[in-house]
């Protein structure tokens, strides 16, 4: 999961990292964003500084920019928390980013954040309670500039409030709460999952004209990958190994010429190669078999095939999957 982090001055977000990355997440923060681009420029850091270099970002390369360049850095594997949200557009980027997010607002009363802020003698913070509302209008609307910070619009947009006035360990409490009504979500199911893998797989082809990956299952279990490419011990079709692919020949034309083993073949004849049987398997593709690989696949005994992509002249083979019995299914993956 996601989890971003907004809110006023001095409200607790800094010790609400600090709970969560002793909690297995990541700490991130679109302030570190801003930050790079002025040690870039052998800029100080100040807070009105980082203020307007962030206006200015947005302004030349869109609302969302911070969040955008953030989620780059994300792997699909781990949990994130995301500081110095302050930009509606942000939130949407990282609603948008695939994973499960949820936006915490964290507010204290202004006198209290005051007194933090003395308490911590930062260089630059506000020096009086006057200051700091002043420094905090300029936050809540952008300053009338769309690029601008805009903190009012964040809150409305938050997920979760956590009002941090009292104790540290009644932050916490909160934060847990928060946790625990955030722990549902998705996962892909099995024809999903496998067909993730299928599409992993084809990345390991050296054919320069199309990328095929299959997984053979039994149970749910992984008994055989492959990918198309040219047999063993032959000079690989992206070195020049296969000379109708390297020509980019017609599409249906000389298939006679082509030395390149389909991935569904790969994954068979590995099976055969190690000895491992495939007879009640499921065979995930990412397209749709040919006429060679259906045969295989009907003899060796592989009773579902489910695949992503359509092959061109796969219709026939087709017909004869469904014709001898073998379940056939087709998944839709994003980005396919």
């Amino acid at each position: 999961m996601i989890l971003g982090l907004s809110g006023p001055y001095a409200a607790g977000k800094g010790e609400v990292m600090a709970y969560l990355e002793q909690r297995s997440f990541y700490p991130l923060s679109l302030s570190d964003v801003i930050r790079d681009v002025l040690a870039e420029r052998g800029e100080g850091e100040t807070r009105e500084r980082m203020i307007e270099t962030g206006t200015e970002l947005r302004t030349d390369h869109g609302p969302a920019v911070l969040a955008e360049r953030l989620l780059a850095k994300m792997a699909p594997d781990r949990n994130y928390i995301v500081d110095s949200i302050r930009h509606p557009a942000e939130v949407e980027a990282l609603r948008a980013g695939g994973s499960d997010f949820k936006l915490i607002w964290v507010d204290a009363d202004p006198a209290t954040r005051f007194a933090r802020i003395q308490s911590r003698g930062r260089p630059g913070d506000p020096e009086s309670l006057e200051r700091l509302h002043e420094l905090e209008g300029r936050e809540q609307a952008g300053g009338g500039n769309a690029a601008g910070q805009q903190l009012a619009a964040i809150q409305a947009l938050a997920d979760f409030t956590v009002q941090n006035d009292g104790e540290r360990e009644t932050l916490h409490r909160e934060i847990q709460a928060v946790l625990s009504r955030s722990l549902f979500f998705e996962r892909p199911d099995w024809d999903e999952y496998f067909m993730s893998i299928a599409r992993v797989v084809a990345s390991r082809s050296n054919c320069v004209k199309r990328k095929i990956g299959a997984v053979i299952t039994i149970d749910r279990r992984i008994v055989a990958t492959g990918y198309n490419g040219t047999p063993r011990g032959v000079r690989n079709c992206n070195e020049g190994g296969c000379p109708r692919c390297n020509a980019f020949g017609e599409s249906g034309q000389a298939l006679n010429e082509c030395i390149c083993s389909h991935g569904e073949e790969n994954a068979i004849v590995q099976s055969a190669y190690h000895g491992v049987s495939v007879r009640q398997g499921a065979l995930y593709t990412t397209m749709s078999p040919c006429l060679q690989c259906t045969k295989m696949i009907v003899n060796s005994g592989i009773t579902a095939v489910i695949y992503n992509g359509d092959y061109p002249l796969g219709e026939a083979s087709l017909e004869i999957l469904r014709e001898s019995g073998v379940k056939l299914s087709k998944v839709e993956l994003s980005g396919a």
